[in-house]
């Protein structure tokens, strides 16, 4: 199935600890390439976060954008430095009864101390948190895949509508391409009688002639691969796997088919449609560039 390798998908999920939203979204690339958004405390969520992505996606150049609400039970834990506390308030005591320093110390003032608390941050069970994250990874991943096939089938019907235009091309330029061949023998056997006033032609000459000819401007093993190509990527189009590679190696083989057909091309009608030919095929490649 084609699927285009921009999309995006987004999703939210909550289990009562964390609250996490999930968005995914991706451009073209030429291969698979990844980076991720997520809070500091969690940055171990990365690799796991790529290697399920990964799984889903071939191609693309993909961002992935985590934020994760604590909701309960991961709060900082705030320690007293009780031995420290002793010692200032013993401080504060001495400096009362040996200065006459009024001792008006009140809580508000030990919250400027910063050194008599420690704040320790709870290590986060990483089993736990993935678990509360891969629901809303998993919905962002699924819409985001379901808009990337729902943009590769457009592309798809598009390509499709342009390589049955080429073959239209093919089909006339198969046609075409002896009566060229007829026009430059009689054309050929009219200039020759001019030249000789009359006289008998040399049938064998006028043959010879028009054998080299036609080898110079046969487009038959041309218009025969171009029909193979078109086939295989009508089998590619229809297949289940990424084929955005695929096809653009394959397109590469029909310009070139395209270009010799129009360099051998030695009728003003054929050479139109040539270039409407290559014409189509660039627009094809244009498309097939977005393919995954």
């Amino acid at each position: 199935m084609a699927r285009s390798m921009t999309g995006f998908g987004q999703a939210e999920a909550s289990n009562g600890i964390y609250r996490v939203r999930c968005e995914i979204k991706s451009v073209n690339h030429r291969y698979f390439e990844f980076s991720a958004h997520v809070p500091r405390a969690f940055v171990f969520l990365e690799e796991r976060l790529k290697g399920y992505l990964s799984t889903h996606i071939s191609r693309g150049k993909v961002e992935c954008g985590l934020f994760v609400e604590v909701l309960d039970g991961d709060a900082p834990e705030v320690r007293l430095n009780a031995p420290l506390l002793k010692g200032y308030l013993a401080a504060f005591a001495e400096l009362e009864s040996k200065y006459g320093i009024p001792n008006d110390l009140c809580g508000s003032a030990l919250l400027r101390m910063p050194e008599l608390f420690a704040v320790e941050k709870r290590t986060a069970d990483e089993e736990a948190v993935w678990a509360a994250v891969l629901p809303s990874v998993e919905e962002a991943a699924a819409r985001f895949v379901a808009m990337r096939k729902a943009e590769g089938a457009r592309l798809a019907a598009d390509i499709r509508t342009n390589a049955a235009a080429v073959l239209e091309h093919v089909a006339f330029v198969e046609q075409r391409s002896p009566e060229t061949v007829r026009e430059y023998n009689e054309k050929l056997r009219l200039r020759m009688r001019e030249l000789l006033e009359g006289a008998a032609v040399e049938e064998q000459r006028l043959l010879s002639e028009a054998a080299i000819f036609a080898d110079k401007v046969a487009v038959a093993e041309e218009t025969v691969r171009l029909r193979s190509h078109m086939e295989q990527l009508y089998v590619f189009l229809a297949g289940q796997e990424p084929i955005g590679r695929k096809l653009d190696f394959l397109v590469q083989e029909i310009n070139r088919e395209a270009n010799t057909v129009g360099s051998k091309a030695q009728d003003i009608a054929i050479a139109r449609h040539v270039v409407e030919m290559k014409a189509l095929v660039e627009k094809i490649r244009e498309q097939v560039q977005n393919l995954e």
